[in-house]
């Protein structure tokens, strides 16, 4: 299992963090060593059975104490930030513009 911290733009956000299967998080982070998605790019990429799959992840939700890593993180409704992850990396992440 991979845990996805989910990230977005509510005042009262907790980054909730949810387990994922391997099949998922391919879905979810499709490229090589991706580690950043974002919803908007995530729902055109995906066909409504993708979608079904994708959703399945959100009755999986950790309690933080409980993780061990964190493998990816998901960006709703914060595309705005897409501009510091070009590449989708974590680890390349533009930090100035």
């Amino acid at each position: 299992m991979k845990n996805i911290q989910v990230i977005d733009g509510a005042d009262n956000c907790t980054y909730s963090i949810f387990q994922a299967t391997d099949e998922i998080f391919r879905l979810i982070f499709p490229g090589d060593h991706q580690d950043i998605e974002f919803n908007s790019d995530l729902s055109e990429r995906l066909s409504d059975t993708e979608k079904e799959k994708v959703n399945t992840i959100w009755s999986n939700e950790l309690d933080k104490k409980d993780a061990v890593g964190i493998h990816g993180t998901l960006f709703f409704d914060l595309d705005y930030k897409k501009k510091y992850y070009p590449t989708k990396r974590e680890s390349e992440m533009v930090v100035a513009l």
